[in-house]
Parts: structure tokens; sequence; C-alpha cells
């Protein structure tokens, strides 16, 4: 049994800390939400009330959380984990964020003696259920290797993909694909759709072409119903393309269809979609066409 500490309880961060707990391990949690903490107290997880107590009584403390300043919040800011942590204490961020931020927390980290992964994660809201998510890890390898039995009770792979950062390189990397071929989808099932191509034929089609993927098959039955609950919002994709962006700027590298791809999920949060799933976007190119995309 170890002790571990869990910050963040949302739709992905609360799943993999309740592995964590299942897992047999001693668990100290802290959310935003402090009324999240309720139910993990009840499976015998300790809430704390900062984040410094959380790394008080954890030899490696995870954090899922939204954005980089988020992360940055939490590990470096006033009663952060680095406020609370002892030298050769171990710090997991399984958030999305920034590369390069994450690359200077990482030294600043070392600095005080702190051993940091940036550890993104993919498999969305079933996966952390499930505890069968894929984690991206980027960091010293001897901290990866220490980590490993606490990432396999919450994933089932494990890519180790070198130093700081690059973890979340990888990650970034894969949801551009992701992000793209939704805004794809999107166009081409709204385009059959205003020609009067029958919603559930079309996906018949794609699920048995060059053009299958698991992401559509799992997402276009949630279109036909209309039923955009969340599992991946649209504001988190959209934060995620915007990463890219700017890590391809500072790696000189031209990324036009993601800009396009971002610049439609914006849309759709201006239009008030963005708490929602991210395959709820389709509904800004439905309104300019003037047609749903439904079975």
């Amino acid at each position: 049994m170890a002790r571990l500490g869990f910050l963040g309880l949302g739709i992905m961060g609360g799943p993999m800390a309740l592995r964590l707990i299942e897992a047999g391990h001693e668990v100290a949690v802290w959310s935003y939400s402090a009324g999240k903490t309720d139910a993990f107290v009840a499976k015998g997880a300790v809430a704390c009330a900062a984040p410094a107590e959380v790394a008080k009584r954890s030899e490696c403390v995870f954090l899922c959380v939204g954005d980089t300043e988020m992360a940055r919040k939490v590990i470096l800011g006033k009663d952060g984990l680095a406020e609370g942590s002892v030298a050769g204490a171990i710090i997991v961020d399984c958030s999305t964020i920034a590369p390069s931020a994450s690359k200077a927390m990482a030294a600043e980290l070392q600095a005080k003696g702190i051993a940091f992964l940036d550890a993104p994660c993919t498999g969305s809201k079933a996966g952390a259920e499930g505890g069968s998510l894929t984690f991206m890890v980027g960091g010293p390898k001897e901290t990866f290797e220490k980590v490993r039995p606490w990432f396999e009770a919450m994933g089932k792979l494990l890519y180790y993909c070198g130093g700081p950062g690059m973890g979340l390189h990888a990650k970034l990397s894969q949801n551009m694909v992701l992000g793209s071929l939704l805004q794809a989808f999107n166009e081409s099932m709204v385009l059959a759709a205003k020609a009067g191509v029958d919603a559930e034929m079309m996906l018949d089609i794609l699920n048995n072409s060059a053009a299958r993927s698991g992401m559509i098959s799992a997402k276009a039955p949630k279109v036909f119903a209309r039923d955009f609950s969340t599992h991946f919002s649209v504001k988190w994709l959209e934060k995620d393309m915007a990463l890219m962006l700017e890590s391809a700027a500072e790696l000189n590298v031209p990324l036009p269809v993601t800009a396009v791809s971002q610049q439609m999920y914006r849309a759709a949060i201006a239009k008030g979609f963005g708490e929602d799933d991210m395959c709820g976007s389709i509904r800004v190119l439905e309104e300019i066409a003037g047609v749903t995309v439904k079975g």
C-alpha cells in the first residue's frame, strides 16, 4: 500500500482517484469544489484543505486539472504541492497543458529535489471509470518505473516518451488527429444530410470503408440521438487544439488544418455548446446549413 494523493476530481480525475482507492492505497484528495471530496471520503480517502496538505501526506501526488494556469497554481502557487513536498517526493501531472510550461515546472521542482512527470492520458470518461486509460509519460525514466505500478491501477497502456514535456507533445499530437477527424466527420455528415443521404446509411458506409474510425463509430449514434452528455467537452478539446498551435509556433511547424478546426470549436463555445460533449460541436454547421443530422 502506498501513500498517494490526487488533485482534481472531475470527469477524468474522479474515477482515476477512485481506482487508486480501490487498489488499496491510502489516498489524500483535494478539489477546487470542496463538496466533490465527500464521495471519496466515503470510500476511504482523506480530504485535505489545500494541495500542500495532500503533499505532506503523500509520497506521490497525481493531479488532473483543466489547464496550464490551474496546474501551475496547484503545483507552485501558495499552499501548492511544492510547499508541502519534501525532497524525494514525486508529482505526476496527468493534465493536458502547454509542454513548455510543464518543462519549466519540472526544472523548478527538480531544483527543490522533487521529481516530476508529465503524464497526460487518453481514453475519456469510460477509460477512466474502467481503469483502461492510456498514459503518455515524460520525465526521468527511473521516476516513471517507480510510479508504474500506480499508473497500472488507472490504465492499461503506458508509453514512456522521453524527457520532460515529451508525454505532452505525444498527447497533443494524438489529440490533433482526434480534433481534426471530428471536424471532418461534422462536415461530411452535414453535407450528406443537406443532400438527403440517410444518416444511418452514411455511418454504415463509413464503417465499411477506409474512412472507418472508432471515434466516429462511438460518437455518431450520440449525434443521431441528439445526446451530447459530456465525456470530453468541446471547451477542453478547443483548449487542446490551442495548445497544439502554441507548441507548433514554438517549433515553427505549420498546422493549417488544426487552426481551422480549432476555430470551429471556438465557434461552438461561442454558441453556448462549450460544456457539452465534443460531438455537440456539429450543431454549428447544422445551424449554418439549416439541417439536423439524426437517425
